[in-house]
Formats: C-alpha cells, structure tokens, sequence
C-alpha cells in the first residue's frame, strides 16, 4: 500500500466512508464502520484512446482537473479532460442513502474532429494479509475481489466486460491491453476492461460503475445474488434521493440560521460552514454515536498513531459543535450509548476506541478525556434544558468524577495544601492499599506528567456534577434508585468546592512561572502551549482579563505565533515540521471573543479562513510556506472548533 496522507474530498452515508484525491483517485473505503475495516491498496481507472496506451484519469500530462461537490451534498464531480484528445470526463461518485456501495458514473464527451474508439479499465489491489488473502473472480459484467472475511465486486450497470487480468496486471496494464486465460486466481491486484466502442464528435458515453462492499459470510451465490439485485437498481433516482437528502438535512441543520453570503468574505465562512454540517454525519457511528477524529490518513503509522478513532475528548469538542447545529439527538446517543459502554469500571475512559466501542490500540491515558465527558454532559444539558438526559447520564457522570478526585488527591498533593499532617498520615493509609492512578498524558499525547489544561478540565468536571446536582435538585425524586440524599449530596458538594479551590491554588503555586510571568503547560518542561488558555475558555477556571493570563497571552504571542499569523500548539513542537494548527487559532480567536477583543478574534479566524483546504475541509496542520493543509483534512476536532468560534461571533 503506498502512503496517501491527503484525504482531499470525502464521500459516504450512515454505514460506509470513502475518500478521494482532488483529482478523483478513490484512496479509501471503510465498510460496515467508519473507523476500523478498510478495504482499498488502490483503485486506478484508466482509458485506452485508439492505440494510445493507459491514460490513468487521476495521472496523466494531459489531463487537466476541476473538481466540485454538488450544491449542499456530499456527491463529488470531478471534470477531467484530455487535451490531447480532447475528451472531456465527468466522473460522479457518491455513496446511496441505503446501500453499501459506492456509486461512479463516468460521461465521456468527444470534443475532438474525429472518431474516438474508447476502452475503460479499471485496476484494483485490496488490502491482504496471511490471515485473509485476497483472489479475484471474474464476471460478466466484472470481479469479484474476495477474502475469507470481506467481498469487494466492481461492476457495471450495463456493460459487459471485453478482457481481464487477474494475475500479472502490473506487467501489461500500462499498454491498455489486458488478457487472461483463467477467470478465477490467486491475486491481490486485478484488472478489467470495457469495450464502450467508438465516439463521434460531439458525442457522449455513458458507464455506471459500482463497488459493492459485503462481509463474506454468506458464500460466493449470494454475492453473485446481491450483484443482481444492485444492477437493477435505478441509479438515476438514487442518485437524485441522495442529492435531495443532504441538502434537506443542510436546511435542518443550520443551527445559527446563516443567510446566504453577501460578500466573498461570507461566503468563505458559509461553505466552511456548510461543509462542517455535511462533514460531521460522515464522521459518525449512528448506532453508538461514537465519532472518529478524521478519516484515516496514516494506515502504517509512518508518523502518527492512526486517526480513524474515537478520542472521548475530540468527541465532546464535536458534540458541542452538533448541538449548535440542532444534531441533538446524535451528541445524546454519543453519551447515552458511546460513553456509557467505553466507560471503565474504575470511572475513567481511555485513550481512544473504535465507534462501536471496542478498546482501540492506545499507549497510556489523558485524564482530561474522562474530565470532558462530564463536562460534555451538562453542556449538552445547556443546549437542550433537558433534566431527563442529566438523570439517565448522573451515575456515569458521578463514576467519572470519584476517579477524578482520586486522582487529584493522589497526584497534585492536596494533603501539603492543609498542612495538616496527621490528616496527611490519614489520606497515604486510605490509599495505601487502593487503586493507584498514575500521572496521565497531556492532550497531544506526547508528555507525561502534570498539565494545566488536564487540571483545568477536572476543575470544569467538579464544576459542571455541581451544576448537575443543583438542576437534578429541584425535584428530589430524580434522585431516587440513586441512593442519594441531599445530605449526601450536600457532602459532595463540600468536597468539590474544596478540591476546586486546591487546583487553583496547586496551578498558581506551581504551573506560573515567576521569571516567565506567565503560566506554563506542565511542571516539567514548562514550555507555552496553546492549551492553557483552556483554562478560560472553555474550562473558566480563570478570566481572560486577569493580569496574570494577559501576560500568558502574550507570551503565547511572542513564542508560538508563526510569521503567517498562524500558531504552533506548543513551543519547539515537532511532529509534522511543527506547523501552525487551525485548532490553536480558532483556539486564541474563543480566547480574544471571550475578553471582548472582537479586532484580534477577527485575525486569528482570518488565518483559518484564508488556509481552508480544497472543499472548504479543515486540516490538522497548515503548511507555512503555502498556506494550504498538509496534514489530515476533515479533522473533525477542527469543524467542531470553527462551529463553536462562529456560534460565539453571532452572539448566538
């Protein structure tokens, strides 16, 4: 599999997701889930003009490129057109409402004097392994690309196959001409071709294409069976239900009532706006609620950990981003069911899951993952008023937050806050023989140890179970089957606002750093991080007008804005050539509206705005010397960050 970092353009429905370059190269395709099964090495189509050899439609240097989603939906066009030749090539790829294929059309239009005779191939290698080899059938119509686990059958609508090639396609594909003997073989890459016959100028042609994706379960009939069934389907008319259907939920879901823009200004911010409330149903496991980071990018973790998973703290950023755009029901799923199976015995989350919330391959653990669920909850509670949410989500909620507290008591030293030692004597012997919870990583998994903003989001967590308990306690019988009583409850409380005011104490005794003058990230290395404003905003620990983080404001300025205006998330970062994040600018952009500095929140969103990637798709990173993403588009952590700053420039 060769690596494919730039997921430029993003197709799917409820059950599959698939990627594509800005020239029309499928690169992905996951299938039943967004996040674990991915099907696809490459999948190359090509034309065979006269006695030209291959004219890959993603590769050639004749070709030029244009490509567009249809108004308000998540169907792609992609307009290729050979000079040379002067054909012209509009590819369509979408994925059907209710089917688990993805659909590619391609119109061939001579703009040439003379006759064209047309081939169209297609070359197609599936991920393999030792546990699940990949061999390849050949039928009327196309291949069935197979494993003991999964089936991948690429078909026309209404076209018979002219030749094939399951074995050796690397050795004859590029001449166009494709010949095998035998219809079945063992071969992980294989190759078929169409004969559409000849084009006159000014004419066109016409070839659906499917890629039906199926776990293998049922045997080779079936398969064979459900071929049938899909070339029966009108292709038009799905395609026109799946048009109809994105844009109606783009009209149901712009949650800040955006008017048409007046401007090109407004209409940067509209399509980034719009792309967001297309992109996140993409990125979502509608029957867990569990959402992915982004779509995968780094399948042999060449330089990351992969990110087609569940981060619980992404997620809850995500959440927030749903309810301003009225996706309520989806962010009470993610809690309701997502969270509620992910969560440990112990209270905690991990690192990260699959959608359906299986554990996913981690490396250690963030505190604040558990800390933001809590949060995520009663925020969810802000935008809805819905006090039976909060009921049903309490003892989850209350499970988190006794975690929560062992950990601060274990790990920031409370007990030398008293200065009494022999209730110090007391606290070592009841943990003495208990659970021992060790330091967590910070948010960008890189350093252990103890970190302003994970303090920050466990003081936002004993916050917001306070806030909890007061709306669940205007009517006592939420408490009931509980075991709570007001006394109880009352007790907690008490403990809360004591444990609150030690990690304030702890961070201003130990994380501001008096030669700086500003806080710092950890007590380690104490370098600037752009996190640490999550200690106003959104945590509130502090205000933004409290001199202490002015002056961290202005550190953060002089040491992590880039001379694009764009900014690093943390001093001498690294990972990826340590470019500027749109996370961190939307980041100071919360920051700036939130102390009223409504000239500086314009800049630091206008370098997000002018970077946006192809498709108004925002990156993980931005590339200084280009201003253009160059690492991971559709980074779901982002949209949701754009959609929160909007909501906060609104006044909505």
């Amino acid at each position: 599999m060769s690596n494919k970092y730039l997921n430029e353009a993003i197709i799917g429905n409820k059950n599959m997701l698939a990627t594509l370059t800005q020239k029309g190269e499928l690169l992905r395709a996951y299938y039943p889930g967004k996040d674990n099964k991915q099907y696809i090495s490459f999948y190359h189509t090509g034309i065979k003009i006269n006695d030209s050899d291959l004219i890959y439609l993603h590769e050639d240097v004749n070709n030029t490129y244009k490509q567009y989603y249809d108004t308000d939906t998540n169907i792609l066009n992609t307009e290729v057109t050979n000079t040379y030749f002067k054909l012209k090539i509009l590819q369509t790829d979408f994925v059907p409402l209710k089917e688990e294929i993805i659909v590619r059309r391609y119109e061939f239009i001579n703009n040439n004097n003379i006759d064209l005779d047309l081939k169209f191939l297609i070359h197609s290698e599936l991920l393999s392994d030792f546990n699940n080899y990949v061999s390849a059938k050949i039928i009327d119509n196309g291949m069935i690309q197979y494993t003991h686990d999964f089936t991948v059958s690429t078909f026309a609508k209404d076209c018979k196959i002219d030749s094939h090639q399951i074995n050796g396609s690397f050795e004859t594909i590029r001449s166009g001409i494709i010949n095998d003997k035998d219809y079945i073989g063992m071969s992980k890459e294989s190759s078929i071709r169409y004969d559409l016959g000849t084009i006159k100028p000014s004419e066109k042609k016409i070839i659906e294409i499917c890629i039906a994706f199926a776990e293998n379960t049922k045997g080779i009939q079936k398969t064979e069976d459900e071929i049938e069934r899909i070339k029966k389907i009108d292709l038009d008319k799905e395609y026109s239900k799946t048009k109809s259907y994105w844009r109606k939920y783009v009209k149901e879901h712009n949650g800040l009532n955006l008017k048409e823009p007046k401007n090109s200004y407004e209409e940067k911010m509209y399509e980034v706006y719009i792309r967001s409330i297309l992109l996140f149903p993409l990125l979502t496991n509608q029957d867990t609620g569990g959402i992915v980071a982004a779509p995968e990018v780094d399948e042999e973790r060449s330089f990351s950990g992969r990110y087609a998973y569940c981060w619980p703290r992404d997620a809850v950023f995500i959440t927030r981003a749903l309810d301003i755009l009225k996706m309520t029901k989806e962010t009470e799923k993610y809690y309701k069911i997502f969270c509620k199976t992910t969560q440990s015995k112990n209270g905690m989350w991990e690192q990260r899951f699959y959608t359906d919330g299986r554990l996913a391959p981690s490396w250690g653990y963030q505190i604040d993952e558990t800390a933001s669920v809590v949060y995520g909850v009663y925020t969810h509670y802000e935008y809805t008023k819905d006090e039976k949410f909060l009921k049903d989500n309490l003892r989850m909620c209350e499970k988190a937050v006794e975690f929560l507290k062992k950990y601060v008591k274990q790990n920031i030293d409370t007990k030398e806050l008293t200065n009494d030692v022999v209730k110090k004597e007391i606290e070592n012997s009841k943990y003495a023989n208990k659970e021992k919870i060790h330091i967590s990583y910070d948010l960008w998994e890189m350093y252990e140890g103890i970190h302003l903003y994970s303090l920050a989001s466990i003081y936002a967590a004993f916050e917001c179970i306070q806030k909890i308990y007061k709306v669940l306690g205007k009517d006592v019988s939420n408490f009931e089957g509980n075991r709570l009583k007001e006394e109880k409850v009352a007790k907690s409380v008490k403990e809360l606002e004591q444990l609150q005011a030690d990690i304030k104490k702890f961070i201003n005794d130990n994380l501001f750093d008096k030669e700086k003058n500003s806080y710092v990230r950890n007590m380690e290395d104490r370098r600037m991080d752009v996190s640490i404003i999550g200690s106003v905003v959104p945590f509130n620990v502090f205000t933004p007008k409290e001199k202490k983080i002015q002056n961290t404001v202005e550190k953060i300025n002089l040491t992590l804005r880039t001379y694009t205006g764009g900014y690093q998330r943390f001093e001498n970062d690294h990972y990826m050539n340590g470019n500027p994040w749109p996370i961190a600018n939307l980041w100071m952009t919360l920051y700036y509206l939130e102390k009223g500095e409504k000239k500086k929140a314009k800049e630091t969103f206008d370098f997000v705005l002018k970077t946006v990637g192809k498709h108004s798709l925002l990156g993980e990173q931005i590339d200084n010397s280009t201003l253009k993403p160059s690492w991971v588009l559709g980074l779901g952590w982002s949209h949701a960050m754009f959609i929160i700053v909007m909501e906060k420039m609104l006044g909505k």
